[in-house]
């Protein structure tokens, strides 16, 4: 009994230790890789659920999907019916949950990842009562090339290599996809082991934490306090990254704030420049139009004086030709008193 109380304990500290570093980095990630078709995480959430009938239950785990559905998310290493009337108690404790919240409850999915012990002929995804109709949407880690997967992961860690998001997710579920408990206490293990030699500290932080609250019913005490000492030293670490980012972040908004205030400064001089070019281009411009206006105007008034000079000169003329025509009149008229044959007058004119 005392065993089944500390490795109960040890389960519940697991899951306290690691709840908010898996929150802080599930999101993106997807059980695809487990074959369940379901949308990514957004983020973890709490697996402790008040209930009226006991005086606590505790699912393994629980998330919020991009459809904004939620997943429950329980592990089982054999199959029996009665487990999915625990199932039906989770269910019950969550729509509790926001009710109790004053939320609206969002549609829920029962997700059973089975370990390597179960095969899929094993498991009835449905549980039928007469009212009551729950539907199990079930992964078989049994399915999973396990042995490629292993080589994988090993050779791209001793490689140096980043880890795809789906490849996370198979390093923290392994140790589970083998049948026998001696299997999956010697590959856990190894996947600690594998774990340390990661040199991303983000990723070696999400897979430590990851095997210490998927594996927790097959991780020994020891493993667990080697995992919990090791998510501890990444979690400072971690946290004095974040301080060093903040602390340049700040400075470059500080930096970003100086050039944009040296830009301004810039740009007004620039406008300022602008508007005084401007002026006196319109003062110059101001000038010539003047100046062109004037010497129109003085060819205007010189060309009205010599039109009126013309004027004066065709007028004199006028008058000059009437005088002539009426001296021409005058001498016809003499002319013709006198009695001048046509001859002679024509004669007279021609001398």
């Amino acid at each position: 009994m005392k065993k089944e109380t500390d490795a109960s304990k040890i389960a519940y500290q697991n899951k306290d230790i690691t709840s908010k570093v898996l929150a802080e980095r599930f999101q993106g990630k997807t059980f695809r890789v487990y074959g369940l078709d379901l949308p990514e995480i957004i983020k973890a959430g709490p697996t402790n659920i008040p209930a009226i009938t006991v005086s606590e239950l505790r699912l393994d785990n629980l998330f919020e999907l991009a459809d904004q559905s939620v997943a429950i998310v329980d592990y089982e290493s054999r199959y029996k019916k009665e487990d999915k009337l625990k199932y039906l108690n989770y269910l019950t404790g969550i729509v509790n949950r926001y009710r109790n919240e004053k939320k609206e409850c969002p549609v829920l999915r029962m997700i059973v990842i089975y370990t390597g012990d179960v095969k899929r002929s094993q498991v009835s995804v449905e549980y039928q009562i007469g009212a009551l109709k729950m539907y199990i949407e079930a992964a078989f880690l049994s399915e999973l090339n396990k042995d490629e997967i292993f080589r994988i992961l090993e050779e791209k860690v001793r490689k140096g290599q980043r880890l795809a998001d789906a490849e996370l997710m198979q390093f923290i579920i392994l140790p589970l996809s083998y049948p026998t408990k001696e299997e999956k206490e010697q590959k856990a293990a190894e996947m600690v082991g594998l774990a340390e030699q990661i040199r991303d500290r983000e990723q070696q932080l999400f897979v430590m934490a990851g095997l210490l609250a998927f594996a927790d019913k097959i991780i020994d005490m020891a493993t667990a306090n080697k995992i919990r000492e090791k998510i501890s030293m990444n979690k400072v670490e971690w946290l004095i990254r974040q301080d060093e980012r903040r602390e340049c972040e700040e400075e470059q908004k500080q930096v970003i704030a100086r050039l944009l205030e040296e830009q301004r400064r810039v740009l007004e001089k620039a406008e300022k420049d602008y508007k005084k070019e401007k002026k006196r281009e319109l003062r110059q411009a101001a000038k010539r139009y003047e100046k062109e206006r004037q010497e129109y105007k003085a060819k205007q008034q010189e060309y009205e004086a010599k039109q009126q000079e013309y004027e004066a000169k065709q007028q004199e003329y006028e008058a000059k030709q009437q005088e002539y025509e009426a001296k021409i009149q005058s001498m016809i008229k003499w002319i013709s008193a006198k009695g001048y044959a046509a001859d002679d007058i024509l004669s007279e004119f021609l001398k």
